[in-house]
C-alpha cells in the first residue's frame, strides 16, 4: 500500500465503515482483518449485554483509524 494518508488508505477506511476488517483485507493484512471482524461481530451479536457492544464500537472505530493511518514502511536499523 502507499503512504499514510494516501487514496488507498482512504478507500480502506471507507471499506471499514460497513464491515469492520474489510479495509485491512483490502490492504492485504489478513490477520488484523479477521481479528477486527470477529471482535466486532461477537460484540454486536451480544448487544443485549451492554458492555460487548460498547467494546465492539470502540474496536470498530479503531479498525477505521488503523486502516486510515496504515503505513507499509518498515524502518531498518
Amino acid at each position: 500500500m502507499a503512504e499514510q494518508g494516501s487514496g488507498g488508505n482512504v478507500i480502506a477506511a471507507l471499506c471499514n465503515i460497513p464491515f469492520p476488517g474489510l479495509g485491512q483485507l483490502v490492504q492485504g493484512r489478513l490477520l488484523p482483518a479477521i481479528l477486527f471482524f470477529l471482535v466486532c461481530g461477537v460484540g454486536y451479536f451480544l448487544w443485549i449485554l451492554i458492555v460487548p457492544p460498547v467494546i465492539a464500537v470502540v474496536v470498530h472505530l479503531w479498525s477505521i483509524l488503523d486502516a486510515a493511518t496504515f503505513s507499509n514502511r518498515r524502518e531498518r536499523y
